[in-house]
Order: C-alpha cells, then structure tokens, then sequence
C-alpha cells in the first residue's frame, strides 16, 4: 500500500481522506469548495486516484472533486479475506457514498469505474446529478450487453490474456508481481503518450503493488472476469428511465484496445439517448494519460453546461 503521505516528487500533492464505512481504510481525496457540485471519479484497473491528478487540479477551483482508491488499489487497504468482484467494488462505494452524504453527483468513469459507478446509479439514481464516461463501460440493462461483452472480448488483448494466462494456470503468479509487471500492463492495455514514462511515473502506479499480497485488487478483477464472479448491477425501470435523462458526456481514446468504442459507445448512446459524444482519435485506453488538457476542458465545458 502507498504511503498516506506520498505525492510523488509532488505530482500528487492532495490531502489523504479515509473513510472506514466500507469495513477497511477506503483513501480518498475530497478537494475544493465543500458548497461545490460534487464530482466523484473512479478508476478502474490497474490505477488509482493518481489517474485523475490532471483533472483534479483543472477543477478544484471551482467544484468539490473526490476520488476514491477501491479495495486494493491506490493508498486504500487490501484485506485478504475480502473478494474483489464488481458487487463488492459497487456496494463499498455505496456505503462510502452514503456515509458521507453525497447527493447532486456527477460521475466520472474510467474503466471498470464505469460499472461500479453505474450500479451506484441503479441503487441510488437519486443522488446522481449527471455522468461522464472516460473510457468506461455503462452497463445499464441494456439487451445487447453480452452480446458485445463478448464481442469486444474475443479483439481485446488484455482480455485475450487474462482468459489464457488464467487456462494455464498463470494470472496470479503474474498479476502477483505488478510492480514488476506494471509497464507491460499498462502498454497492454493501451496509452499512447509514451513521454510519460519515468521513474516518478512508473513508481506512482507500480509502488501500490509491491507484493503479492498487495495485487489482491488487481488479481481479483481479472480473475473475476475469467470466473464471470463480476455481476453487473441491473436497474428497475424507474431506476433507468430516471438516468436516461440526466445530463451525460462520452469522451473515449479511440485507440482504446481494451474496451473499443465499436462497442462500448453504442452501450452509452442506449443508455443516454442523444448525449454528446467527444472521440479523441490519438488516445489510448488511458486516455487520461495520453490527453488530460482536452479531457479537462471538455468535462470543463459539460459541467458549465449542465
């Protein structure tokens, strides 16, 4: 687990939050006016708040942002007898959520944030106030769902590789030695900035995993994939017709090898009908990485606007 007060040659220099409702030390960062609208940002795998750093600072000013570390990723604890499926990411953000009182929320999603944050939606589409996807699904009940899960799996190489490392009986032994295994991970599933990378960077996001027993967040969302132990949240229909009209905002990294656009943005345009769609065509899948001034600036624009 990263340090409380690590910030990484200052890269990261917001405030440790943690918040115990969920049953561990859950890290946050809660920055900017506490009266501002509420952006809540969640990650997915196999980052941490540290990939919202840019966006955090773009915002602060004028709304209040919180980022959340999930189970086992980030500063936040990794208990070893917890599972790390999606249902237990989306009920730990649910009792996060609600025992600090957030309502008024506009989501920001990447990666497998978008699930968890969409199953917060289905509990609670009253204390959502708008949704912005970063590269991050929108299951949401819709009837083509398995259809391009699957599809999108079978042209995915990090979902190609979990399926055959976890046949030879492989995925943990790798996956147990992330910091290691940190920049093959991350170029397997796509950024294309590569200017990036350097000790600081790559000690942000391979310092969290510094033994196997550290990986059990990161283990356990590809394993659960490779189980299907992952339960997507299903809405009712009051639940789904109240987020069909909430303001919403795709931005996708059209070079996103992982979750292609092909699709993933069809998902987001059933769920939302008619919301704005922004493709960024030199983006990877960690599109935060490769472009987080025009992220910034569109997520920017669609809150004034909202």
């Amino acid at each position: 687990m990263i340090r409380a007060d690590e910030t990484f040659d200052g890269t990261f220099p917001y405030m440790p939050h943690f918040s115990h409702a969920s049953g561990f030390p859950m890290h946050y960062v809660d920055e900017g006016p506490r009266d501002g609208k509420t952006i809540l940002c969640l990650h997915g795998e196999p980052t941490w708040g540290y990939l919202f750093r840019h966006l955090i600072r773009a915002l602060r000013d004028r709304y209040r942002v919180i980022v959340p570390d999930h189970m086992g990723f980030g500063k936040s604890a990794t208990p070893p007898t917890r599972s790390y499926w999606l249902q237990d990411h989306i009920e730990n953000l649910e009792r996060f959520v609600l025992a600090q009182d957030l309502r008024d929320i506009t989501l920001v999603m990447h990666d497998f944030g978008g699930p968890v944050g969409m199953g917060l939606a289905a509990r609670h589409p009253d204390r959502i106030r708008a949704i912005v996807s970063v590269n991050g699904p929108t299951p949401f009940g819709q009837p083509d769902l398995g259809e391009r899960l699957t599809a999108n799996a079978r042209i995915s190489p990090w979902f190609q590789w979990i399926v055959k490392a976890h046949a030879q009986g492989r995925l943990e032994a790798v996956l147990g030695e992330l910091e290691f295994n940190i920049l093959s991970t991350l170029k397997l599933n796509g950024f294309e900035n590569h200017d990036l990378i350097g000790d600081v960077w790559l000690q942000a996001y391979g310092s969290r995993f510094s033994s196997a027993a550290q990986c059990l967040g990161a283990i356990g969302w590809a394993k659960g994939f490779a189980l299907g132990e992952h339960r997507f949240e299903v809405p009712g229909d009051a639940a789904r017709r109240a987020i069909a009209v909430k303001p919403a905002l795709a931005i996708w990294g059209m070079r996103d090898r992982t979750l292609n656009a092909e699709h993933f943005l069809p998902l987001f345009e059933a769920a939302f009908p008619g919301a704005a769609v922004r493709r960024l065509d030199t983006a990877g899948h960690y599109s935060l990485e490769d472009e987080p001034d025009s992220i910034s600036t569109h997520i920017g624009s669609f809150l004034e606007q909202s």
